[in-house]
């Protein structure tokens, strides 16, 4: 089995300290380690070999994060512009022959290595019945910035758009829907026959650009000629809501996609005052915050339930709670101060 890391996207929900140049699933964030190495130590006794899908721009970022000790074991495939995930898993797919594929975005966080280890394993079993295998993960709470999947057992009856506050408290109630990690296990022979079933055009560009494909040691380097030419989508529309031999792994391994300022906050470690453990923090009478400093002392006093980020060309403070709604800000910034965003 091989695993497939894609580190696509910039992570701006959570900027300052990511970036499109340095983006948050290589800053190192949990005990000095980023959650690209996270995600590769979870993984280094589950699978063979690892097949990265990187953007140039940060390829050298993503290779320093790599221990020394895989440096034969790893391929790179290296997009000059991103296509989104279906492009990326009909490259990674063609690259590989004929293993299985466990597929894994390079920034989530998953907690308890023993049940992440055995949701793989009877993924695998899926996977080895023909049969393209997601992971749904069992909802605490009613999330809307979240897909689902509805499940009858493992069997898929369908995939869910982000819902309304209302929809998710149904789905909840009715227990049998699952958060949608964007994790999947198959075979690769299984996938390519599916995409060229359902989304033929990404197969047969993904093919011609691979076979066009500039290759040098562990490196498959895209043209930007042949990326644009393959249709732009994500795996869910091109291949799993279309195909018939879908299976969902429900699992619970406390993962997170750290896809806010608030979920970062449920993940790091806490003082008694429920503040963030930051050495640089020094407080009186302030509860409950996000502090991240890059080098600086952030004191606080008498404030509560703030994120406060620093790094070494921003700081940004805002209200915990309402870290979903930091986009009209980023526009801003993007208008008025674009190098901020790269």
């Amino acid at each position: 089995m091989k695993a497939v890391i894609m580190c696509g996207g910039s992570g701006t929900r959570l900027w300052p300290i990511s970036k499109k140049s340095s983006p948050k699933q290589f800053a190192k964030i949990f005990n000095n380690k980023s959650l690209f190495q996270l995600t590769i130590e979870r993984n280094m006794n589950l699978v063979d070999e690892f097949i990265i899908v990187v953007n140039q721009t940060q390829l050298n970022l993503c290779q320093e994060q790599i221990p020394s000790i895989l440096k034969d074991k790893v391929q790179f495939i290296i997009e000059p512009i991103g296509r989104n995930t279906a492009p990326a898993i009909t490259l990674a797919a063609l690259a590989a022959g004929e293993d299985d594929l466990l597929i894994l975005a390079s920034d989530h966080l998953i907690k308890d290595q023993s049940s992440y280890e055995l949701c793989v394993n009877k993924a695998l079993e899926f996977s080895q019945l023909s049969n393209l295998v997601t992971f749904g993960i069992k909802p605490s709470y009613p999330e809307t910035g979240y897909g689902y999947i509805q499940a009858d057992g493992n069997n898929v009856i369908s995939f869910k758009e982000k819902p309304s506050l209302e929809t998710a408290n149904s789905y909840l109630e009715q227990g049998n829907y699952f958060w949608n990690s964007g994790m999947f296990l198959f075979n690769s022979s299984a996938y390519l026959s599916e995409i060229e079933k359902h989304s033929p055009s990404i197969l047969s560009e993904a093919s011609k650009a691979m076979e066009k494909s500039e290759k040098e040691g562990n490196l498959i380097k895209i043209s930007q000629e042949d990326m644009v030419k393959i249709p732009k989508d994500s795996v869910d529309y091109a291949v799993m809501e279309k195909s018939n031999i879908v299976k969902v792994v429900p699992s619970d391994f406390n993962w997170s996609d750290l896809g806010s300022f608030d979920a970062l906050y449920s993940e790091l470690e806490r003082t008694e005052l429920g503040n963030t453990d930051d050495d640089n923090h020094i407080s009186i009478n302030s509860n409950n915050n996000l502090i991240l400093s890059n080098k600086k002392v952030i004191a606080t006093f008498y404030v509560d339930d703030l994120i406060i980020v620093d790094t070494e060309d921003a700081i940004l403070i805002g209200k915990r709670g309402m870290s979903q709604n930091v986009k009209p800000l980023l526009e801003q910034i993007k208008e008025r101060y674009p190098e901020l965003l790269d």
